[in-house]
């Protein structure tokens, strides 16, 4: 195909692409059925993890819990069954280990079988500037928030390939787009979390492989306590976001194939804004919407995978 024939291409292509998403604005899309789909969740012993096993659990999906907090889990297996999950299964894992992560999901798949919908979602913070962060919790940060992705993916991801068939999701940050002062160890793992689920969603594509999706989450700070203490700017603009919404919204994306999910719904004008004004805007804009300051009075709570 030619230049000129190409152009026409993309061009009215992308017409299309965009009535599309105008019409979806008051036409909701479908959604798909997960009922008898392999669901395992990263990071479930609370936290969003567990909000988004009690969401899915109504779907009638099979559940795979995974968390280093045993007590956790068997709390949120309680909830999913209370919610309706007929079949729940959990498992004592730190994704931060590769063996560790291998060893398990070889578990899961002679007990359970092949997981089809994977949603990493273990995530930890450190909430020190980079000078006075260890090292080890800096390596940590890394292992948990990017590595056990790749873990993940290579251990579950056959299985999709084989059948074309599957879903990833990606629970990352708006940190994964923005930076923020106070936050440089976990803003290069999410950052790195958001580059890694596009690369090879865009693998999956390019290979023909169009039947495994993937969901990209970018939330704001979330009332979990994991970002206790934080306090954000301009509360109507950018809101500390409800657990509950955020996994609501997080199981809408998947039923409805969304590759990109920003909250708040600001979050798509800010991260537009930032890729195209100049460095000094950039940076004045930052400093507007509070992003020097956010990290101030942090007090989280102790490291672990939420």
């Amino acid at each position: 195909m030619n230049f000129f024939l190409e152009t026409i291409q993309v061009f009215l292509l992308s017409i299309w692409y965009n009535v599309e998403s105008f019409i979806h604005l008051f036409v909701p899309k479908k959604k798909k059925n997960i009922a008898g789909e392999v669901v395992l969740i990263t990071g479930a012993g609370s936290g969003i993890g567990r909000l988004m096993a009690q969401e899915f659990a109504a779907l009638g999906p099979v559940l795979v819990l995974w968390d280093i907090n045993q007590e956790g889990m068997k709390e949120t297996a309680r909830l999913a069954k209370n919610s309706g999950a007929s079949r729940v299964h959990y498992y004592l894992c730190d994704c931060s280990d590769k063996n560790e992560v291998y060893r398990v999901a070889d578990q899961v798949k002679r007990e359970v079988g092949d997981v089809s919908i994977l949603v990493n979602n273990a995530g930890i913070v450190t909430g020190k500037k980079f000078m006075d962060a260890p090292d080890s919790l800096i390596e940590k940060t890394m292992e948990v928030n990017i590595m056990a992705h790749f873990w993940t993916y290579k251990a579950f991801l056959p299985a999709m390939l084989a059948n074309n068939h599957g879903h990833l999701v990606s629970i990352a940050s708006s940190a994964g787009l923005i930076g923020v002062n106070g936050l440089a160890d976990y803003c290069a793992s999410k950052f790195a979390a958001v580059g890694f689920a596009e690369s090879v969603g865009l693998e999956l594509l390019a290979s023909g492989k169009d039947g495994i999706k993937t969901t990209i989450v970018c939330p704001y700070f979330i009332n979990t306590g994991m970002f206790d203490g934080c306090q954000t700017k301009w509360p109507r603009l950018m809101p500390i976001l409800k657990p509950d919404f955020v996994a609501k919204k997080i199981i809408n994306a998947v039923l409805t194939d969304q590759v990109y999910v920003l909250l708040p719904k600001s979050m798509y004008f800010i991260a537009a804004l930032k890729n195209i004004l100049p460095m000094k805007q950039g940076i004045l804009l930052g400093q507007y919407l509070g992003a020097f300051n956010l990290m101030d009075k942090f007090k989280g709570r102790s490291i672990k995978q939420e």
